[in-house]
């Protein structure tokens, strides 16, 4: 038997059942959060996210393309994230794993149906031309929750992205690369990812946290409080106390978020 991970264990989880953390938060405390935008040139929109030292940069590129068939009528959001090898020694090179998949999907859930984006705005001719926005996410330093630094990184790039105005003429479309203009927002959402360790939950973990929880919730919010994304993760149970409680520090925590995402990208 390891004897060191399980001291490790025992040390972290009688800290927090003490309502003590290894960093001197508290258990519903955020890490130090830092938001840049407009960091990769080439891109019409970007962002780089620091939680704790968790980091993580986003692209938002914009393209003309087909909508899916059964939404004909509605611009195209896909979504792709790299856990790049120097963030971690546990990110391999080579095609996506199970956590690029799932954390690529998380975000996509949570964009897609808090319904951020009015989609039918970025239609330009129904069934044949709508816009495509591709965002890549790039992990690059990873300790702990990348679900929540995820989120706020790809929120912070779309409010950053510009695209192009576009008109149909003779069944052509025209692209004014002069006239770039900002994406249709509706509202805004974020997520807030929990950790159950003894017998607390406490949110934002670190990554000595997340090697020991038993069960991870991570909870997309709209800033009107609507819950638009839910992921359950690790091998252990949560009650329903643990969730409803969950749920009540999220409806808290985003809106103090998206007010310091506000801020950070005012002029």
């Amino acid at each position: 038997m390891d004897i060191i991970p399980e001291i490790t264990r025992k040390s972290i989880t009688d800290l927090i059942n003490n309502k003590e953390r290894i960093d001197g938060r508290s258990l519903h405390e955020f890490r130090d959060i830092s938001i840049e935008t407009g960091v990769i040139s080439k891109a019409e929109g970007s962002s780089r996210v620091k939680l704790g030292n968790t980091q993580i940069i986003v692209g938002v590129k914009p393209q003309i393309g087909e909508p899916f068939p059964d939404t004909p009528e509605m611009g195209v959001i896909l979504t792709n994230s790299e856990l790049l090898p120097m963030a971690s020694p546990t990110f391999e090179p080579g095609p996506p794993d199970e956590r690029s998949v799932e954390l690529s999907r998380v975000v996509d859930r949570c964009v897609r149906e808090s319904q951020m984006i009015d989609l039918e705005k970025l239609c330009i001719i129904e069934g044949s031309k709508v816009w495509m926005l591709f965002l890549d996410l790039h992990i690059i330093d990873y300790d702990g929750n990348l679900f929540d630094a995820a989120v706020l990184a790809t929120v912070a790039a779309l409010l950053d992205t510009r695209i192009p105005a576009a008109e149909v003429e003779d069944g052509e479309v025209l692209v004014d690369r002069e006239n770039m203009q900002p994406l249709p927002i509706n509202r805004k959402a974020l997520m807030c990812t929990f950790a159950k360790i003894g017998d607390e939950i406490i949110l934002d973990p670190c990554l000595e946290e997340e090697d020991i929880l038993t069960a991870r919730l991570s909870i997309g919010v709209t800033e009107d409080g609507s819950i638009c994304a839910m992921q359950k993760g690790g091998e252990g149970a949560l009650t329903r106390d643990d969730v409803l409680r969950a749920v009540s520090i999220a409806r808290e925590k985003v809106p103090q978020l998206i007010e310091y995402l506000d801020k950070s990208m005012a002029p």
